[in-house]
């Protein structure tokens, strides 16, 4: 079988605890006006890996992978569930460490009700909980990733969520409110990150002929990003 791939991060240090061998599909669903990969978009434009050959390449990088292990990341991976369950029973037959960095934003299919059987950490992005502007953000609704965001629950996995801060569009005193009323009433959310937005893609969206609705934009400072990590996780 194989997997439709974007690229590959031999040591990534910031999807997932410890050192991972980051694996980015191809495909998303998604058209967030942020997004710092829109090459990623277009399932056409991928390229088609042996899982053996991912294996193969994992295997020899595990001594590496400290504290860490395998993330699989987008794009939108859980459109390639059925090859990521095949990948994913190997790395677990190696005691290999599996994560999927993902916006939760398809159907639960029986595929992805058995990957998550396999996954021992899931990254659930979040962008906004507001329906009507997650939709303007991203062009679609939220349905999906509240249901996927239930089921995590239901099943009692692991799961971090991650909410990229955006000034003036996800920040909002109803959004937050929102937000921070949503994760406590998570019971197996593990933990909280707030990223800062970056324009880093901008250049890609240029390139693809895309325009940037978002160029005017500044990225927040540390001590903002840091004061709405600690409201959103400061008991009141």
């Amino acid at each position: 079988m194989k997997l439709n791939i974007h690229s590959i991060e031999s040591f990534g240090t910031v999807d997932g605890p410890g050192v991972r061998f980051v694996i980015f599909t191809q495909g998303c669903p998604l058209r967030c006006a942020f997004c710092h990969n829109p090459d990623t978009w277009h399932a056409k434009d991928g390229k088609l890996v042996e899982i053996d050959e991912l294996i193969t390449q994992i295997k020899d990088l595990a001594p590496y992978l400290k504290n860490g292990g395998v993330t699989v990341s987008g794009g939108e991976p859980l459109l390639h569930s059925k090859s990521l369950i095949e990948l994913f029973t190997k790395l677990k037959a190696l005691n290999i460490d599996t994560c999927i960095d993902t916006s939760g934003c398809i159907r639960l299919t029986d595929n992805v009700k058995q990957l998550l059987t396999l996954t021992d950490l899931v990254l659930l992005d979040i962008k906004m909980l507001n329906q009507t502007a997650h939709r303007t953000l991203t062009g679609k609704s939220n349905i999906h990733i509240l249901d996927f965001a239930s089921y995590l629950e239901s099943i009692k996995k692991s799961y971090w969520i991650r909410r990229v801060l955006l000034p003036g569009i996800n920040d909002g005193v109803e959004e937050l409110k929102n937000l921070k009323a949503f994760i406590k009433s998570t019971r197996y959310m593990e933990k909280l990150e707030v990223l800062p937005y970056h324009n880093y893609g901008m250049k890609k969206w240029e390139a693809l002929g895309i325009p940037y609705t978002l160029k005017d934009l500044e990225p927040p400072t540390e001590a903002y990003t840091k004061s709405i990590y600690d409201y959103l996780t400061t008991p009141e």
